[in-house]
């Protein structure tokens, strides 16, 4: 698999680096000022969603979020005109970071750009989870202050049935993890995201089962 890490600035656009990304290796994002957040949108073929969804999710961190912020949109093998937009929208506003994966997999575009994340605390949200955009502060705050190693917003926080398969995996307490909405200590994903086999649709599934059996803190709340 190659990743090519794209900047805000046109010429590092043009240039297009292609930079390995081994499966057990940190690598530190360079450029910019460190942010306290980095929220990474994970796309694949979403050309026409991608833009309004960056700017409705960057107008959110802008007015609601006292903290500094970075948005990394991961690109995991669009085939349409994603990466494009992307180039556009790193090219207009400075805290937009854009990564270009080679192959496919929500849980590899997550990986790759926690993985090269300089920032203190690492979020996911959903490129059309518009929705969920007021509970994203709500979900970074306990991550931010240290009452929690990881947060997870779910829209079944009061369901009383779960997934039979995270029920299996993790257990009573969580139930759901596919809900997109995530945020946790950078730490804690360097620490763990290598170590999850899975790349697709388990990724979120096994991150957390490996977070629960190294007794890390896991707190779910309401999606909206």
């Amino acid at each position: 698999m190659s990743l090519r890490v794209v900047s805000n600035q046109p010429d590092d656009f043009r240039a297009r680096v292609v930079i390995p990304l081994p499966e057990r290796r940190f690598m530190a994002a360079g450029g910019g000022p460190r942010p306290m957040i980095d929220v990474v949108v994970p796309v694949q073929n979403k050309e026409t969603h991608l833009a309004p969804s960056i700017r409705r999710l960057r107008a959110c961190l802008a007015e609601d979020l006292p903290f500094s912020s970075r948005i990394t949109i991961a690109d995991a093998a669009s085939t349409d005109g994603t990466f494009a937009v992307a180039w556009q929208l790193a090219a207009e506003f400075s805290e937009v970071r854009v990564l270009h994966l080679s192959e496919k997999g929500r849980g590899r575009a997550l990986a790759a750009a926690w993985l090269t994340s300089d920032a203190r605390v690492v979020a996911e949200m959903d490129v059309d989870a518009s929705a969920d955009l007021p509970a994203l502060l709500p979900l970074l705050a306990p991550v931010i202050a240290g009452h929690t190693d990881i947060s997870i917003g779910s829209r079944h926080a009061a369901a009383t049935h779960s997934n039979l398969l995270v029920r299996l995996l993790l257990g009573p307490g969580l139930r759901e993890v596919q809900c997109g909405c995530k945020a946790m200590r950078a730490d804690v994903a360097r620490r763990l995201v290598p170590q999850v086999v899975s790349r697709d649709w388990l990724f979120d599934t096994e991150l957390l089962a490996r977070a629960q059996r190294a007794g890390l803190r896991i707190r779910e709340l309401p999606a909206n």
